[in-house]
């Protein structure tokens, strides 16, 4: 039984500037800890977490405050339960380990479903755009409220990899070594393409009204063929053909007019509509803008990929970048582009393909297939 956690709150009465211009009156960044920071501080490891993920690694907590409904029972243990605790890849005997909800999050930060202290109302459609490095920003304030100056490490999956990777970088004086794992340096066409689609989908959902609906019908069709469309990036198409072999098509899988004919439809449907229920399509929307245009020579303000990296082989920073074979999200061509530069930097790297029938998830699925390389990265 994983044992108890609870979610902890770093509010800045400052105005928050954001890159896009403008800024915002202040900030609650909702975070989590693990492990005993050392009497030197130099212990800290950084989590980030994916596009739906939230700062709740590891551990169980069944409710944080301000959250609601959103927060189900799914949610309550860790996201990265295997990979996080005693014993484990990233040792909570031997290493401090925080996570923080991103900045426009729905898990306790400050995000579109919050109240605008200057209006007193929802900020919904005018909640400002993010970028990685605005989340990197937010979480430099939580690393300095824990009087943290320089990370043991950072780790990044999945979306997490780019707000490593342009933490490393904006920051490489801050952190010492970075595991980047089903991630990219750079959002590849087809991504974009596929995250468009997405956008549109929520957008033209009859209750996203721009993006004020919390006083109304949130969006639910939107999101859930949002998460349809993700979905099949994030898992196998073999999985997925697995798992929906074991569910029978439901008696209210019908639509206006087309019912639902088959498991495959079926299976895919319930996880649209089980989405729904644990996220905010606002937060949704801004996190994939992050995404679709995230390039980490610009996000790291340089002028080309070897300016960007030559601050990580100045600062000494040592790099495990983890490919899946499978991958249909992140492919594996992205990492190798990513590995390419840090190469050329003669940046201390180490590129590690992992072979798993279990597509982009395996970073979720597969703990053995991470924790070695993962516990020798950070005894180094």
């Amino acid at each position: 039984m994983p044992h108890a956690t609870h979610t902890r709150f770093l509010d800045s009465g400052a105005p928050f500037p954001l890159r896009d211009g403008g800024s915002l009156p202040q900030v609650r960044i909702a975070y989590e800890t693990w492990g005993e920071l050392n009497a030197d501080r130099s212990n800290a490891i950084l989590i980030c977490h994916a596009l739906s993920g939230s700062h709740h690694a590891a551990g169980r907590n069944p409710s944080i405050e301000g959250v609601g409904s959103l927060w189900q029972e799914e949610l309550h243990a860790g996201w990265w339960e295997d990979m996080i605790g005693p014993g484990k890849a990233i040792d909570t005997n031997k290493h401090f380990v925080i996570c923080a909800n991103y900045l426009g999050g729905c898990y306790g930060s400050t995000g579109p479903g919050s109240i605008n202290p200057e209006t007193g109302r929802h900020w919904g459609s005018s909640f400002p755009a993010v970028t990685a490095a605005d989340q990197v920003n937010a979480l430099a304030l939580v690393l300095d409220h824990l009087g943290i100056d320089v990370l043991h490490a950072i780790v990044g999956p999945s979306v997490g990899g780019l707000v490593a990777l342009t933490f490393a970088t904006r920051l490489p004086e801050r952190v010492r070594n970075v595991i980047a794992i089903a991630s990219g340096f750079k959002t590849t066409v087809l991504n974009r393409l596929i995250l468009f689609e997405q956008i549109l989908a929520i957008e033209n959902d009859p209750h996203f009204n721009g993006g004020d609906y919390y006083e109304g019908d949130a969006p639910t069709y939107g999101l859930a063929l949002a998460r349809m469309i993700s979905h099949k990036t994030f898992v196998h198409l073999n999985s997925i053909e697995r798992r929906a072999r074991k569910d029978v098509v439901q008696p209210d899988d019908v639509l206006a007019w087309y019912k639902v004919r088959d498991q495959f439809q079926s299976y895919m449907l319930h996880q649209g509509k089980k989405f729904v229920q644990r996220f905010d399509a606002n937060t949704y929307l801004r996190i994939i803008d992050l995404w679709s245009r995230f390039d980490a020579t610009l996000e790291g303000d340089a002028e080309t990929p070897a300016a960007l990296f030559q601050r990580s082989r100045a600062a000494n920073q040592r790099w495990l970048v983890f490919s899946i074979d499978s991958d249909f999200c992140f492919y594996p061509e992205e990492q190798a582009e990513l590995v390419k530069h840090l190469e050329r930097s003669k940046v201390d790297c180490m590129h590690i393909t992992v072979h798993s029938e279990k597509g982009h998830d395996s970073f979720l699925l597969e703990p053995n297939l991470y924790t070695p390389h993962i516990a020798w990265m950070l005894e180094r």
